[in-house]
């Protein structure tokens, strides 16, 4: 179980009801809808329970339109929806839907729900439903953003600042912060779009910057490996996932980032700083990511990453607060419906 304080963005009254609150966060576990879904309820002061979901065949297969694994149903003993039904469920990931719904029923409409993205069923699956600005879906309780929640909070940022990771503050300037994601079901890195990366890295380090390095699972092995091999000979960073995760750390400390085009995630995250973010393009980015990066280069907080710096000037983009302020007032109404 997790708690947050409760945000100075909302009305003292409505913080407090908030934090009263029993919270659920269900997803099946992926780190991006699960982190949107933690960034979300940490500013809204909630306190939280995750609820890691793994349906069986042929269940999983089926979400979102199927039914929940039986074995979760809730009012059983175990499963993954045990126990008494939570004041809210925020929920993100195709498999979390027949669980939202599944809570939805059980608790008569008392239970308000919440999802973050498309949840491929229409907007009334949920209470209230955050979908970023690239995406179709729109309705009365749908509330749309150009980058997406998370944990990269402003206080998060400042602490880092003020006590700058050891393994990272020796380093000399300027620091770049460079966030390498991986294939996904919309691209797989190809040999030369490695070869370019690591061409262009080698170009910021050559011209003097220090390269701090962190990689996703789902970063290709024979990449990770040249990344480690070109920190160990520019000098530099690579977090190898031994200690404490520098990747806030990171971004707070940055001259500018370098992120990967496969990551919406990680570009809405990188754009909170206020840092200049200089984007890999990898070919086959999901069409609709375009969208978002095409936003944020209009906003100035954006440009193609080929080897060299760019100077950018911006206000950090950060909307999570905007999205925690909007399902706020969807709660409040929800209560005094129920009521």
């Amino acid at each position: 179980m997790s708690t947050a304080s409760a945000p100075g963005l909302l009305a003292p009254s409505r913080a407090a009801e908030l934090s009263r609150a029993r919270t659920w966060i269900v997803t099946d576990g992926k780190a991006g809808d699960e982190n949107q879904c933690v960034g979300l309820a940490e500013t809204l002061g909630l306190t939280y329970e995750l609820r890691r979901i793994a349906p069986r065949p042929p269940f999983g297969w089926v979400a979102p339109w199927g039914p929940i694994d039986p074995g979760d149903r809730p009012g059983r003993r175990s499963g993954a929806l045990a126990g008494a039904l939570p004041d809210i469920l925020i929920a993100s990931g195709r498999r979390s839907v027949p669980y939202l719904r599944a809570v939805r029923q059980a608790s008569n409409g008392g239970t308000f729900t919440a999802f973050l993205k498309d949840p491929r069923m229409g907007h009334e699956t949920a209470d209230f439903i955050w979908v970023p600005d690239y995406d179709d879906l729109r309705g009365p309780n749908v509330f749309t953003t150009l980058t997406s929640p998370h944990q990269v909070s402003p206080a998060r940022l400042a602490q880092a600042r003020a006590h700058p990771d050891p393994r990272l503050a020796g380093l000399p300037w300027p620091r770049i912060a460079v966030l390498v994601g991986g294939d996904s079901r919309h691209l797989t890195y190809r040999p030369a779009d490695m070869r370019r990366l690591l061409r262009d890295l080698a170009k910021l380090a050559d011209g003097g910057c220090s390269l701090m390095v962190t990689v996703s699972r789902r970063t290709p092995p024979n990449l990770r490996v040249a990344l480690r091999n070109l920190v160990a000979a520019k000098g530099g960073f690579f977090w190898d996932g031994t200690g404490e995760n520098p990747y806030v750390a990171m971004m707070a400390l940055a001259e500018s980032i370098v992120v990967t085009s496969d990551s919406a995630n990680m570009v809405g995250e990188a754009v909170s700083t206020g840092a200049p973010v200089l984007l890999f393009d990898l070919p086959k980015t999901y069409i609709r990511h375009r969208r978002l990066f095409a936003g944020l280069a209009m906003a100035g907080a954006l440009k193609p990453f080929i080897g060299r710096l760019e100077e950018l000037h911006y206000q950090p983009l950060d909307a999570t607060p905007a999205i925690a302020e909007a399902m706020a007032r969807a709660y409040a109404l929800h209560r005094e419906r129920r009521a």
